[in-house]
């Protein structure tokens, strides 16, 4: 039998990552190319279509073998028309990225949510392998989620499902979210809202080696808090303990609703490892009913990078081939 391929593709502000991958979801070849986000993103496309003919050509493989390409975007995204209704990080409003690909591809294009797609990879090839139900937590800038439900990607109405970095944790007096609101998950939870809190905690405790760090002008990332917090820093510590604490308790108030088999804790933040992951199932096991506590596994991401285009593939394959 003839071999088939998928293309995946995952749009970020700098670069647009691409892969090639058979209907398996083995991975033939994988690149990426800078955003040209000049004229409102108007050339991405193309500039995706012309990179794609040259790697495929390259790889020897005819694009008439090509079943279908997926593509994820960070924005808000009509699932139903394949529009992009707004990506302000790319320049796209009311861009109907479907169409517009497949027309440059010569192939049936698909498209979701980056975060979503990022979800279906670790579901598909990562550390969601095996698993229906399963909730996908991004800690970076942000907070980020998908959530797969009997192997499917859930959306919602308006394709909002899976905000999770916008879970209200502190009803009052919480810092301000770029969302428009007050005390979201990610201004406490994220690695920008973990230095935030790293460094008013400093503030208070001038005797901290992490306050003499950042008194040396220093810049203090996630790596670093939990460096501190492993050499037995407790204002390390306890500033880690407060964003955990939240994170637990929205993961453990998600786990009473969907009841998953697996999270996975994917982006920058995951690489502390087991010490996250520890102090977040401490935490979650607090809340969480207790079912839901003895059924669920933590783990962290395993497709780094490569996660958005495995995602991507698979909803390609799922959309098109019906396998």
């Amino acid at each position: 039998m003839k071999e088939t391929y998928l293309i995946g593709i995952d749009v970020g502000g700098t670069t647009v990552k691409m892969a090639v991958f058979t209907i398996e979801g083995q991975m033939v070849d994988k690149w990426s190319i800078p955003t040209n986000k000049a004229e409102a993103g108007s050339h991405i496309v193309q500039d995706i279509a012309v990179s794609a003919d040259e790697h495929l050509k390259k790889a020897g493989i005819d694009k008439k073998d090509c079943i279908a390409a997926g593509i994820g975007v960070p924005g808000f995204i009509d699932m139903e028309h394949g529009i992009i209704d707004l990506a302000v990080n790319v320049g796209w409003k009311k861009y109907p990225i479907a169409d517009k690909l497949s027309e440059a591809l010569g192939v049936p294009a698909v498209v979701d949510n980056d975060a979503n797609l990022a979800a279906a990879g670790e579901y598909w090839q990562g550390a969601g392998s095996g698993a229906d139900d399963v909730i996908f937590l991004t800690l970076g800038t942000g907070v980020g989620g998908g959530i797969i439900i009997n192997g499917e990607i859930i959306h919602g109405t308006k394709g909002m499902a899976g905000e999770i970095g916008h879970v209200t944790v502190i009803s009052e007096g919480g810092a301000p979210c770029n969302c428009g609101k007050t005390g979201c998950l990610e201004t406490i939870s994220s690695a920008t809202g973990m230095v935030r809190l790293a460094k008013n905690a400093a503030g208070k405790n001038p005797d901290s080696a992490l306050t003499a760090y950042l008194d040396q002008g220093k810049e203090l990332t996630t790596k670093e808090l939990f460096e501190f917090a492993a050499a037995g820093d407790a204002t390390a510590q306890a500033s880690i303990h407060e964003s955990l604490h939240y994170l637990g308790l929205a993961a453990a108030n998600i786990g009473n609703v969907l009841n998953p088999e697996k999270f996975i804790i994917g982006g920058g933040v995951s690489a502390a490892g087991d010490s996250l992951l520890q102090a977040l199932r401490s935490h979650f096991d607090t809340y969480a009913l207790e079912r839901v506590r003895d059924s669920v596994e933590f783990s962290t991401a395993s497709l780094g990078n490569d996660a958005g285009v495995i995602g991507a593939a698979w909803l390609a394959k799922k959309t098109f081939s019906g396998r």
